[in-house]
């Protein structure tokens, strides 16, 4: 190669060197403007000038203040939530501890402490959900035939099905997955969940008068006042996500095998099997807030028999999201599959109002009436607002109204719908 080419392709090298740095400077300097533009609900009790003064991105942030919320099974709600995200370096993902406790109108006890975190430049995934409720649901049956098609659906009424129940209810759960490919992971986990003071309102033996709860339990040998599941698992999870709190562009899947052995408050061994995806697409280029997300999770009994409360049912998923339009708990089933899309767009143009629309869809099986996944599908549709809390996490604290089959409900919650 004589000392012409060699220079042309010098030229051509430093040309595409200034070009490629150019083009980065051009992004860094458009995700630094966007953030400049942000204002969250704590910015409207900030002076102006302290706001142009240009901050390096925290590694940690916390957000704690007290909150009146409402969920449909909890009633209104009086306590306090917090939030404690962090990153060990800037180019980590970012970790998430939450917890709070609350009374409700319905003299429930909520309290919680939930993480999500990335250990050890990544290599560690761990994820946990404890609770401890004094708590009051009802109970409607199971299946997602509960809710009929057809006539029958024009004189249905759901206080017809209802059937009240308090208990206590503490759970465990804990895993912990370790790195082996880029967004992969592969792990372990410990599960508890106990239920304990069951008192079913409607339960009258003496005169004849049961219950699904009862009948259910006394069917399968179970205690109708007192029962615990523990159990260990094996789980997978791929995860290419940009923000756990906030999710404009990524991929999440998470598969849990679970082995639940016989106890003395558990009469039947069982394994369960969890399929979940979270997929978020961004569809503009200049406000990656313009976001289309799809949530699809599938809960199976794989073998053996669970209590009655164990069975999964919406709104029992980790950040109780599931079922946007019905009661939590309303539909229960042997196995339970959920989808659910929505679209998330900026209202303001600095961001402090966003807002979604969505649209979910639950189908659960009840292997005693033969009633199999999809042969009954119920539907929901709903829109909410969010205020941005935080401008580092984009933590907004949002408000949805969700639209069943013969449901209207209100949620008040901080994060996203998933």
């Amino acid at each position: 190669m004589n000392f012409t080419n060699i220079l042309k392709l010098r030229i051509v090298f430093l040309f595409f060197l200034i070009y490629s740095q150019a083009t980065f400077s051009q992004e860094e300097k458009k995700d630094k403007e966007i953030k400049q533009k942000l204002r969250s609900i704590v910015d409207l009790f900030t002076k102006e000038d302290t706001l142009k003064i240009s901050k390096p991105d925290s590694k940690t942030n916390l957000i704690a203040f007290p909150t009146l919320g409402y969920q449909p099974a909890n009633g209104f709600t009086l306590g306090f939530i917090s939030q404690f995200s962090f990153k060990i370096k800037p180019e980590n993902k970012i970790s998430l501890l939450s917890g709070g406790a609350s009374y409700s109108s319905q003299k429930q006890v909520l309290t919680y402490l939930k993480n999500n975190m990335y250990i050890s430049n990544d290599r560690f995934f761990f994820s946990g959900d404890f609770r401890y409720y004094i708590f009051s649901q009802s109970n409607y049956g199971l299946g997602t035939d509960i809710i009929p098609w057809g006539t029958e659906f024009k004189t249905f009424d759901f206080n017809t099905i209802e059937q009240p129940m308090n208990y206590n209810y503490f759970k465990f759960h804990e895993t912990v997955s370790y790195n082996i490919f880029p967004s992969f992971f592969i792990g372990a986990g410990i599960h508890f969940d106990s239920y304990s003071n069951i008192d079913d309102k409607l339960l009258d033996v003496a005169n004849e008068q049961y219950t699904y709860h009862y009948n259910y339990s006394k069917k399968y040998g179970f205690s109708d006042k007192n029962y615990a599941v523990n159990g260990v698992s094996m789980n997978f999870i791929y995860d290419t996500r940009d923000n756990l709190i906030n999710t404009n562009n990524g991929l999440y899947l998470n598969m849990n095998y679970r082995y639940n052995p016989q106890t003395n408050l558990n009469k039947h061994s069982s394994s369960t099997l969890l399929l979940e995806t979270r997929y978020f697409i961004p569809i503009s280029k200049t406000n990656k807030q313009h976001v289309v997300g799809f949530w699809a999770y599938g809960q199976f009994l794989a073998s053996g028999k669970l209590p009655y409360l164990n069975l999964p049912a919406i709104g029992w998923d980790q950040n109780s999201r599931s079922g946007k339009g019905y009661t939590q708990g309303l539909f229960r089933g042997t196995n339970l599959m959920y989808f659910e899309s929505e679209y998330r767009f900026p209202i303001t143009k600095n961001q402090m109002i966003s807002g979604t629309v969505f649209a979910n869809a639950t189908t659960a099986s009840d292997i005693d009436k033969s009633l199999r996944l999809f042969e009954s599908i119920q539907p929901a549709v709903g829109v909410g607002l969010r205020v941005l809390l935080d401008k580092t996490t984009l933590t907004n604290f949002i408000v949805n109204f969700g639209l069943g089959r013969d449901s209207q409900t209100f949620y008040f919650n901080d994060g996203e719908g998933f």
